[in-house]
């Protein structure tokens, strides 16, 4: 049995649940998702359950299938062994990134959460250009970042570490903890009161598990020893929602090799605050900020107010998104002349089928 409070249902989730009590569906929350099934948490305890077919047919894309931390509607079985998910509620939050493969499409990671920790470590996993990709994506999902930096029991000082991360994160708290010793846990289970939900994003082996573990007071997820070079090993395969002891809720995600942007402006805008700032600055507001007379970034960069790589950083996940929302177009395109195709010869059989009749 669940409690529906504890997993973050709010009066809003109510009010859209709705329609759905009526026709005697439960509330649930997914937890897990495999490979055509999902374990979702309800009020009558965890169910193992597929989809309905309407809703995969309804759906314009995978991404609106259900994912972890989605609220959906569940048709329990008789035997109340399982049930089907008939409908996924109106999301939140959800942190998307384009798929790793060829086409541009959008895959949500997860939804409904209201802190992204984006986790590193102190070993050779700290980069900045990394995090600030994470960083975009997270402010984009319109949860609440915050930076973790792992394993600081690894070194005698963690300052030079937490500096450059502060580097790139203006306005983002930074928490520096070590799992082993339990230093600064105590921040991180402040970010996660009773009903809050925490999603915990990262490369691999940089202690998301072991991190998951120490909130839980006990070893709810499988962990390996680091390697001889003092880099973590990749254990989480799958997504999975967990309870904390204190009220709070995360989600642990496996380590992600490839991170590309999924339609981030805004994101791109926040993450990059300090450098976005200077553009009202300029003297002329088409400045390109190359060879314009009072451009406040060249100045800013003059003077080292800007770092460089910060502001070439900022210019490659820019062309991202450009070239990102110039295949979108494209597809929407192509997408129309098919519809409009289909509509033509539609009309066309009906017509003739019209003739055929007189």
């Amino acid at each position: 049995m669940h409690d529906l409070t504890a997993l973050g249902w709010s009066d809003e989730l109510s009010e859209s649940f709705e329609q759905y009590r009526t026709a005697g569906l439960l509330p649930g929350r997914v937890a897990v998702q495999h490979r055509g099934a999902w374990d979702v948490l309800t009020g009558a305890g965890e169910l193992r359950v597929d989809a309905a077919g309407r809703l995969r047919h309804d759906a314009a894309s995978p991404a609106e299938l259900p994912v972890v931390g989605d609220w959906v509607a569940v048709a329990p079985r008789p035997d109340q062994a399982g049930g089907t998910i008939q409908a996924v509620l109106p999301r939140r939050t959800r942190f998307s990134r384009k798929t790793a493969w060829q086409a541009a499409e959008e895959q949500v990671l997860v939804a409904n959460v209201d802190v992204v920790f984006v986790v590193t470590s102190v070993d050779a996993d700290l980069n900045p250009r990394r995090l600030e990709r994470y960083l975009t994506l997270a402010w984009n999902s319109g949860a609440r970042p915050v930076l973790v930096l792992t394993k600081i029991d690894l070194v005698a000082d963690a300052a030079p570490a937490v500096a450059a991360i502060e580097s790139v994160a203006a306005g983002v708290p930074v928490l520096p903890v070590s799992s082993a010793t339990g230093s600064g846990l105590d921040l991180v289970r402040g970010q996660l009161p009773p009903g809050v939900t925490g999603a915990f994003l990262g490369s691999s082996g940089v202690g998301k598990s072991t991190l998951v573990n120490a909130l839980a007071g006990e070893a709810v997820l499988q962990t390996q020893a680091i390697r001889s070079d003092g880099r973590g090993r990749h254990t989480t395969t799958r997504r999975e929602l967990i309870v904390l002891p204190e009220g709070g809720l995360v989600i642990d995600t496996p380590g992600m090799r490839e991170l590309q942007l999924w339609d981030a402006a805004e994101g791109l805008d926040e993450a990059f605050d300090d450098v976005t700032s200077l553009f009202s600055q300029c003297r002329f507001s088409d400045c390109r900020h190359q060879s314009e007379p009072g451009c406040a970034v060249r100045a800013a960069l003059a003077s080292g107010e800007l770092a460089r790589d910060r502001w070439q950083s900022y210019l490659q996940l820019q062309r991202e998104l450009e070239q990102l929302e110039r295949r979108l177009d494209k597809r929407l395109q192509a997408e129309e002349r098919r519809r409009w195709r289909a509509l033509s010869l539609e009309a066309r059989a009906n017509a003739r089928r019209r003739r055929d009749r007189h």
